[in-house]
C-alpha cells in the first residue's frame, strides 16, 4: 500500500502508479532500450493529497490511495476484453446527456459506417499500427477534417479505457477552406431582393450581428430588450429527427449584440419565436433565393465571414469581434475569418502596385551619370 509524506504546506500525498507511457523521441519514435530492445517506458502516477494535517489525515490520503488503486485494477480487468467498438459505444452513452446532440450523431455515424477494421479489435490487443491503418482507410473516403474529427473520437475513447497508449497517428493535412466571403455590394443586393421577405430578418441578424443559424432559428422576442438582443439558445436536431432548444454552442455563444435601429425596426410588433424557420429549412430557401440573384453562391452561414472580416477591417480589435459574434478563442478569427473581401483586396492592391510604379518611376528609371 502507498505510504502518504507530509508536504511543505501540510498536506498528505501519496503517489499511486497508474500506467505506463512510452517515451517518444523528437521525431516522434519510441526510444528503444539496447539491452531489451524493447520501448522505454515512463511510468505515470496519480497524486493524491488530504489537506488535513493531522495523522487522521495520512490515514485518509493513503484510504484514498488504495481506493484508487483497486478501482483501476477493476476497470483495467472489466476493460480488458472489451472490442474498440464497445469500448466507444460505451464512451458515447456515458457522455450523452452532456454532449450536443449533433456530436452524438456524428459520433454514433462513426461506429455505424466507419472504422471497420478498429471496431473489433480488443482494446488489450490494440496497437498503434492498427489505428494508423484505420486511419489510413478513412482518409480514402473522407475529407481531412471528418478524418480528424474521428481521430479524436478514437483518442478520446482511448484515453478513458487505455491510457498508458500514445498515439502518434499520421493524420491527413488539412486543406484550406476555399471560401468566398460576400462584399458590400452583394449584401446590397441581397437586403434589396430579401425586403419584407420571411429572409429579410434572419439575413440581417447573421449579417449584422453576427447570429449563427440555430441561434437566429432559437431567438424569441423575450430575449430582446429595445436594440439588444441576448443570445442565449441555440436550435438543433436530434438523432430521431426532432429540432430542440438548448443552450448557446459555446459559453462564449451566451451573449448581448447591440444592433442598429435600422435592423430593430424589423423585429417591432413580433411575439415569439423571431422566425418559424428551422436551421436547415433556412439555409435551403437561403441557398434558392440566391440563385435567383446575380451574386456568387456562398452558405449563409458566411454571412457570419462577412461580418467578422468588415469589422476587422475596420480596426475593430479581435476581443470585441469574438465578444459580438460568440467566438471562446482567435483561432477562427486567424484561420477563416480574416480572409480579405475580394473588392477591398482590389482596393489594396491598387494602392500598393501605385506605390511600387512611383518608386520605380522616380527611382528605377533614373539613369546616374558618371562625372
Amino acid at each position: 500500500m502507498a505510504k502518504a509524506k507530509k508536504l511543505p504546506s501540510g498536506s498528505w500525498r501519496c503517489l499511486v502508479y497508474s500506467h505506463s507511457i512510452p517515451i517518444i523521441d523528437k521525431d516522434g519514435k519510441p526510444v528503444i532500450d539496447p539491452k531489451t530492445q524493447k520501448p522505454k517506458e515512463r511510468r505515470v502516477y496519480e497524486s493524491i493529497t488530504c489537506d488535513d494535517p493531522s495523522p487522521r489525515g495520512k490515514r485518509e490520503a493513503e484510504r484514498m490511495a488504495a481506493e484508487f488503486a483497486a478501482q483501476k485494477d477493476q476497470i483495467a480487468k472489466s476493460t480488458a476484453s472489451m472490442t474498440f467498438g464497445e469500448a466507444a459505444k460505451a464512451y458515447i452513452d456515458a457522455r450523452e446527456s452532456v454532449l450536443s446532440p449533433r456530436t452524438v450523431m456524428d459520433y454514433h455515424r462513426i461506429l455505424a459506417n466507419d472504422l471497420t477494421t478498429l471496431l473489433p479489435i480488443r482494446l488489450n490487443r490494440l496497437t498503434r499500427e492498427d489505428i494508423q491503418i484505420a486511419i489510413n482507410l478513412e482518409s480514402i473516403r473522407h475529407s481531412p477534417k471528418t478524418v480528424r474529427n474521428t481521430h479524436g473520437l478514437i483518442s478520446a475513447v482511448l484515453a478513458q479505457y487505455r491510457p498508458e497508449l500514445r498515439l502518434t497517428t499520421s493524420l491527413p493535412q488539412k486543406t484550406k477552406p476555399n471560401l468566398y466571403i460576400p462584399n458590400d455590394d452583394d449584401i446590397r443586393k441581397l437586403l434589396l431582393a430579401a425586403q419584407d421577405t420571411e429572409l429579410e430578418l434572419p439575413i440581417l441578424l447573421a449579417a449584422f450581428g453576427p447570429m449563427r443559424r440555430g441561434e437566429i432559428c432559437a431567438l424569441h422576442s423575450q430575449d430582446i430588450s429595445g436594440n439588444r438582443v441576448h443570445v442565449c439558445a441555440n436550435m438543433v436536431i436530434t438523432e430521431s429527427h426532432q429540432w430542440i432548444l438548448k443552450s448557446t454552442k459555446t459559453t462564449a455563444g451566451d451573449r448581448y449584440i447591440d444592433y442598429p435601429d435600422f435592423v430593430a425596426e424589423k423585429w417591432r410588433g413580433i411575439n415569439g419565436r423571431i422566425t418559424q424557420l428551422n436551421p436547415n429549412a433556412l439555409s435551403s430557401r437561403f441557398a434558392r433565393f440566391l440563385k435567383r440573384l446575380d451574386i456568387p453562391h456562398f452558405r449563409f452561414h458566411d454571412l457570419r465571414h462577412y461580418s467578422a472580416s468588415i469589422q476587422h477591417a475596420l480596426g475593430i480589435p479581435d476581443a470585441y469581434i469574438m465578444q459580438r459574434g460568440g467566438w471562446s478563442s482567435d483561432s477562427t478569427l486567424k484561420i477563416i475569418y480574416r480572409h480579405a473581401l475580394s473588392d477591398q483586396t482590389v482596393a489594396m492592391d491598387s494602392i500598393a502596385n501605385g506605390h511600387f510604379t512611383e518608386l520605380c518611376n522616380t527611382k528605377c528609371n533614373t539613369t546616374t551619370k558618371n562625372p
